[in-house]
């Protein structure tokens, strides 16, 4: 696909700077690796096929039907009747992976056009320009569905093919209606069907017929059917015998087989009608037990058709879709006039933030629809990438949630956190209980166990809230004080020796096992306000409990931490510029109670880990989100300059200024930490080889937590935020956002930032990479940015908490 925002940034080139050896590491206890997965499953054989990796993990979009609750749990009694539980996405002009079941099983890798011509043939991945938008929107153009026409234009201008992409609401079926047009004659259209059955490419069985494509592994199975017959079929295996070498090669597809009975890693191929002007196919791709099972619900969305099944989908008419949920967002309205785009950007991550739910756990968002690199990593072992549930993600999606005006999906989602929480009856769990699994499959199965002290603190932020807001009662709150919030408040002040899988560590808090980007331990200023303003959350819920004696001790704890934040985390001898100029900041993280002699990191994502003092991020600006320092603390100030430092050399520079073409607007981005190794390679190579070229790029997230620090800076004033200071907040980081977000309005997790290569994607500067896209968390951020400003008030702010460190200092 050659389509790209066409983006430039100004950014100077300096020099790497030479970094002294820092001090020994203070580490509780070794971790055998750097996030171990609990669950080690088999790779599946690609028989006599060749292994394939996942699809490109820069999505176009994504989509699903809307599933309305009753009593807050996914039924096929709701008003939206049958739940369809099939996901899907796009990248590339192409359906990249899609899922049934649950969220993360993935039964598509890609499906995709070929046309042939005389002399000729052409993919639609590699061999076209791709331009994605919205099918059903209002007049102003914001989305009103997450359905998809996908325009894919040849190269050499011999054909144009269109795709209207969507699920069947009613059934377990993904819709694709395609349109051929030839230009220069006549041309010949194949769909190509990639399965992944059990979320692995191998071990897959195939049948192919003019009426049905076919593909199972055990008790899941998809029918590929189209509203005309096949003029030819065939399945193979892939880069053997699946017919695409031959197609290429002879515009053919050589010899048909009919069945792959042996396991292995199959692709099926269907050739359509010939094409002399323009011709209109519909696809229906059914999911079931066995293949019958899928061929019904084919046959019966074909049958449907594809103007009602739309319709439906949208929630046109009688029909309960996607329409109906936005119209419930109470808030979505009064937040149009705070956007930049009028709302195109806010509709989008509406939608987005709920297609990312799954339809069998009720509340249980996951942070992307994605596999981080998918192009480069095989699909020989189930993984579930960023399909999963991570307490702080979701505790970010659910606030964003909320600020929409959403009245359920938060409580949902409050509901389901003791899916996730480590009890004494987690099995396998010998030791300490409170705490939240760092990551889990939607339905609670472990997948990583290391210790994220936020992630046990947020939940209890997300019941304050949700309380606070009337969407639950308190007597909820306190029911799930009793049984859930009390636990992670006492872990979170005491800690303990934990005891499942291989984590034995012990916790002694505020230090974490690990920080929120889940790469080192010590004491962490992002961290360790999450944990303070859940302390004090928690301090207030007990008293409201009638439990005075642990209302006093989370108090204390929370003074405690805040008494000793600056001496652990606040360097007033900072080498960062070179050691003849110290500077005074927060450091990323420290390994002791001397932030003076913070200790030296590990060695993360290929690179070498450096003194403490050394690695920086934007991180205590979470101090003055929950309210634990004001937005003018001359602390905060003093790092803020060291972060906005582009003199800094780019292997440790966190801030890099962009410029869009006609934008007219300097957007701030930063990375997560210098030294960040998370990302592409400078030389060009994907994120996963562990080599020293690796480089963590800017995260969107970050522009929009630093807008709602400006904002909290400009309440600060007299008077309060002005007109002026509204109107830079809304120029400079709300639009901001809005410009990385990718035609399909989707918000990545990472930005190129110009530094090394453009990789084999050719990014241009601004664009988002092979990361993860739409990240949800770029999302609820970029809401909870416009609702903020709307309000006149950080929306994450604990409301506790600000008022208990105001009487503290007062």
């Amino acid at each position: 696909m050659e389509y790209r925002v066409r983006r430039h940034v100004l950014a100077a080139c300096v020099s790497l700077l030479a970094v002294g050896a820092g001090l020994p590491t203070l580490a509780q206890e070794a971790m055998p690796d750097h996030n171990p997965t609990v669950i080690a499953d088999p790779k599946a054989t690609d028989g006599p096929g060749k292994p394939s990796p996942w699809a490109y993990s820069g999505k176009q979009g994504i989509g699903s039907a809307y599933e309305a609750y009753k009593d807050f749990q996914f039924s096929d009694k709701s008003t939206t009747g049958t739940v369809s539980k099939v996901w899907f996405s796009l990248a590339e002009g192409v359906v990249t992976e899609t899922m049934y079941g649950l969220i993360h099983q993935a039964q598509i890798r890609e499906l995709q056009i070929a046309v042939t011509g005389k002399g000729w043939t052409a993919f639609e991945r590699t061999d076209t320009i791709s331009h994605v938008s919205y099918i059903h929107t209002d007049k102003a153009g914001r989305p009103l569905s997450p359905a998809y026409r996908l325009t894919n234009t040849d190269k050499q201008g011999r054909f144009v093919i269109i795709k209207d992409v969507f699920t069947d609401p009613d059934r377990q079926t993904l819709m694709v209606r395609v349109t051929v047009k030839a230009l220069k004659g006549p041309v010949t259209p194949y769909v190509i069907l990639d399965p992944s059955m059990a979320n692995t490419s191998g071990d897959d069985l195939g049948h192919a017929n003019v009426t049905n494509l076919q593909a199972w592994q055990g008790n899941v199975a998809l029918n590929l059917s189209a509203s005309v017959p096949f003029k030819k079929a065939t399945v193979g295996y892939t880069g053997v015998s699946d017919g695409i070498a031959s197609l290429t090669a002879s515009q053919t597809l050589g010899e048909l087989h009919s069945a792959a009975n042996d396991k292995g890693n199959i692709v099926l191929v269907g050739q359509l009608p010939v094409v002399t002007k323009q011709t209109t196919v519909d696809l229906a791709v059914g999911f079931g037990a066995t293949p019958k099972a899928a061929a019904a619900e084919s046959a019966a969305s074909l049958k449907t058709g594809y103007a009602k099944v739309l319709a439906n989908f949208n929630g046109e008419g009688k029909a309960v879709g996607w329409e109906d949920y936005l119209a419930s967002l109470s808030e979505l309205k009064s937040l149009i006039p705070i956007s930049e785009d009028n709302g195109k950007l806010l509709y989008a991550s509406a939608l987005m933030l709920k297609v990312q739910e799954d339809h069998t756990a009720a509340g249980a968002m996951i942070a992307s629809l994605s596999n981080p690199w998918g192009d480069t990593v095989t699909a020989d072992v189930s993984a579930t990438g960023y399909k999963a549930v991570w307490p702080r993600d979701f505790y970010q999606v659910s606030m964003a949630l909320a600020a929409l005006g959403d009245k359920a999906t938060p409580v949902a989602a409050f509901r389901y956190l003791p899916t996730v929480q480590v009890k004494a009856s987690t099995p396998g769990n010998t030791g300490a209980t409170g705490w939240f699994l760092q990551k889990a499959h939607v339905d609670g199965t472990p997948e990583w166990v290391g210790v994220q002290l936020d992630q046990t603190a947020m939940p209890i932020l997300l019941g304050a809230r949700l309380e606070q807001l009337g969407l639950i009662p308190k007597s909820e709150l306190m029911a799930s004080w009793q049984t859930m919030l009390k636990p992670a408040a006492d872990f979170l002040s005491h800690g303990g020796t934990v005891g499942l899988d291989w984590n034995h560590a012990t916790i002694t808090p505020p230090y974490s096992q690990q920080e929120r980007w889940e790469e080192q331990e010590g004491h962490s200023p992002s961290t360790t306000a999450a944990v303070i303003a859940g302390l004090v959350a928690a301090a207030d819920m007990a008293t409201q409990a009638g439990d005075s004696e642990s209302a006093k001790l989370y108090t204390a704890k929370a003074d405690d931490y805040s008494g000793k934040l600056e001496q652990r985390l606040f360097t007033a001898t900072g080498k960062l510029r070179g050691d003849n100029k110290p500077a005074s900041y927060f450091l990323r993280i420290s390994r002791s109670d001397d932030a003076n002699n913070p200790g030296t990191l590990d060695d993360r994502n290929g690179l070498k880990g450096l003194r403490a003092d050394l690695m920086v991020d934007a991180g205590f600006l979470e101090l003055v989100r929950y309210g634990v320092r004001p937005a003018d603390d001359k602390d905060i100030a003093a790092s803020l300059a060291v972060i906005d430092d582009q003199t800094l050399p780019d292997s440790l520079r966190v801030r890099y200024d962009f410029h869009f073409p006609g934008a007219g607007v300097t957007v701030p981005g930063f990375r997560r930490y210098g030294n960040d190794g998370y990302g592409e390679g400078t030389n060009g190579g994907n994120y996963g080889s562990m080599s020293p070229d690796q480089r963590g790029r800017v995260w969107p997230i970050f522009t929009g937590e630093r807008g709602h620090y400006e904002l909290a800076a400009d309440i600060l004033k007299a008077g309060g935020a002005s007109v002026a200071d509204v109107a830079v907040l809304r120029g400079t980081y709300i639009r901001g956002m809005e410009l990385f977000a990718n035609e399909g309005l989707m918000i990545p997790e990472q930005v190129y930032d110009g530094v090394g290569s453009k990789t084999a994607h050719d990014y241009v500067v601004g664009e988002g990479t092979d990361s993860a896209t739409p990240l949800a968390w770029s999302h609820a951020e970029y809401v909870k940015l416009l609702r903020s400003v709307r309000d006149r008030q950080v929306w994450d702010r604990n409301a506790t908490t600000y008022q208990h460190f105001s009487k503290v200092k007062d």
